[in-house]
């Protein structure tokens, strides 16, 4: 669905009161009017000193973030919407530390807040799955310390990357960080994130043989200096990744790594609207389930 293009000022004066951004949620959530989450009745009183709907006909209370990725915040609504575009807005995605120099807020809370934004986009990616002719590689990111190169390279985490290639370009792309590049893995890859027995070209790797049993596999053993011939996008979205978490971010644990792997796949996915990108996040936060860490 088309999202509106919002510059820095416009967002500026539409989100400048907690009223304006509880009303922008109230509309996501019930677009056609009120309706109690308990009995269904379409009228409800709002009451102003506790931020809530109170409906008229079972009398429960009703807040508009309860349910949503903003539950139980103690942040301001307006420190919520200027974190998603702040972080939507710079291609390169902004670091916890700017963030909470911004807000004027802790850095734990700032990351607290980017990292659930980064779960929210992950699971609106999870949705899609890659179809058509598939290409798909593994890859190893992070780390600490600078590593060996190449298949197994020491400090790093296994990824396993997919991109459908439509010709002249690329079109969606899968990223997941695994435990290890074996057989089952990619399997299990393949179940998640791609339609069923599409064509899936790859390097040859023996593990990769088992995705014969899910996909139409058509593997070539390519000498490395050619390798970038046979599956050009997908080492295109590898190399983007990299520049991504070193650009930005300086290198990332292998904890974590997913969640920054979310938001390069959900920026990567929207790259044709680019202008877009802080309503659209803005409007799966409205709509998304309360996202709670260990």
């Amino acid at each position: 669905m088309k999202k509106e293009t919002i510059d820095f000022f416009t967002w500026q004066e539409r989100f400048a009161t907690e009223e304006a951004c509880l009303t922008y949620l109230f509309n996501e959530r019930w677009p056609n009017g009120f309706q109690c989450p308990d009995c269904g009745h379409d009228h409800a009183h709002f009451l102003p000193s506790r931020q809530l709907y109170q409906c008229s006909g079972c009398h429960k209370q009703h807040s508009v973030i309860a349910g949503t990725l903003f539950h139980s915040t103690k942040l301001p609504l307006r420190k919520w919407f200027w974190a998603i575009y702040l972080m939507m807005s710079d291609k390169g995605g902004i670091s916890a530390l700017r963030l909470s120099k911004h807000l004027g807020v802790s850095w734990p809370t700032a990351e607290r807040m980017l990292r659930k934004l980064r779960t929210a986009m992950g699971h609106r990616d999870s949705l899609y799955r890659l179809s058509d002719m598939i290409e798909l590689d593994d890859a190893y990111i992070g780390g600490k310390r600078a590593g060996k190169r190449g298949r197994g390279a020491a400090g790093k985490k296994p990824v396993i990357v997919a991109c459908e290639s439509l010709g002249e370009q690329a079109g969606f792309i899968a990223i997941e960080a695994v435990d290890n590049v074996q057989g089952d893995s990619f399997v299990a890859f393949a179940k998640k994130h791609l339609m069923e027995h599409e064509a899936v070209f790859t390097d040859g790797l023996p593990a990769l043989k088992k995705l014969d049993v899910c996909q139409l596999h058509v593997p070539r053993n390519t000498p490395p200096e050619q390798v970038d011939e046979w599956l050009p996008w997908v080492h295109i979205v590898i190399s983007n990744l990299k520049r991504f978490i070193l650009g930005t971010y300086h290198g990332v644990s292998g904890r974590f790594l997913q969640e920054y792997i979310n938001e390069f796949c959900y920026r990567f996915n929207r790259r044709r609207w680019e202008g877009e990108l802080p309503a659209r996040l803005l409007g799966i936060c409205a709509t998304h389930l309360p996202v709670k860490f260990c």
